[in-house]
This record gives structure tokens, C-alpha cells and sequence, in this order.
């Protein structure tokens, strides 16, 4: 059975994921142009990062398996014990990279690769949650 945490943060990138998708600017050029859409993509994009960071730290926790000592080496651990594919846990680690960038140096942020994962990479959060919910 799956934790209430695990719920609770499954519901939480849920969330962000819909806040993303229901803001997804049609071109990038609106993206660049529009820093309150610019705010909001980054920061549910940073959450919904957090989120599976955090929930794969929950699930090592609990299966009493080592730590990683990186957020990106999480997705590492979860992939070594098959929980989600070697090929998502790359894809994942590639969004830490993101989070790393929006959160310690925000004017270095390339938006036209934000919009390509907006438009074409929200799929690997959701198929981390159909991995690791089961």
C-alpha cells in the first residue's frame, strides 16, 4: 500500500502538471515576452521536479535502500532497483539540471528550452508516476 505522503505528493505534481499545461503558451515567443507566464511555468516546473526528487527519496526510505548524495543519483537508485526505467531516470536527472538553473541562477534560464519540454517532455513526470504508484 502506498503512503499518505506519497499520495499527497502525487496530487501535488498532479497539480503542477495541469498548472503547466493550462498556461503552455501556444509559441515561444509569448514565452519570452511574458514573465508572469514565464514565473509560473518555471515555478511549477521547479516543483514538479522537486516533487519526483522527493518522492523517489521517499521510496528508497522505504524499500531501506542507499541514499543517493545527489538528487539527480536518485532517479539512479530508482532505476538499479527497476522501479522506473534507465531510460526515464536519464530523462529525469536531465530536469534536475533544470530545477539547479531556475532555482540558483533564474537569468540564465534558455525558454526556448523550456518551451520544448513544456510541449513535449511533461510525459516523462507522468510516466514517473505511473511507474512508481503501483
Amino acid at each position: 500500500m502506498m503512503s499518505n505522503t506519497l499520495i499527497k505528493k502525487s496530487e501535488s505534481l498532479i497539480r503542477c502538471l495541469k498548472r503547466i499545461e493550462d498556461k503552455r503558451p501556444d509559441s515561444l515567443d509569448l514565452l519570452i515576452n511574458d514573465m508572469d507566464l514565464q514565473d509560473i511555468i518555471s515555478v511549477n516546473l521547479e516543483r514538479a521536479v522537486q516533487i519526483t526528487v522527493d518522492m523517489g527519496a521517499i521510496i528508497i526510505a522505504e524499500k531501506s535502500l542507499k541514499p543517493s548524495n545527489t538528487m539527480a543519483g536518485t532517479f539512479q537508485v530508482l532505476a538499479n532497483e527497476e522501479i522506473i526505467s534507465i531510460d526515464l531516470a536519464k530523462k529525469l536527472q536531465s530536469s534536475v539540471g533544470f530545477r539547479n538553473i531556475s532555482v540558483h541562477e533564474y537569468n540564465s534560464i534558455d525558454w526556448e528550452l523550456v518551451f520544448d519540454l513544456i510541449h513535449h517532455h511533461l510525459c516523462n513526470f507522468k510516466e514517473f508516476l505511473k511507474s512508481v504508484l503501483v
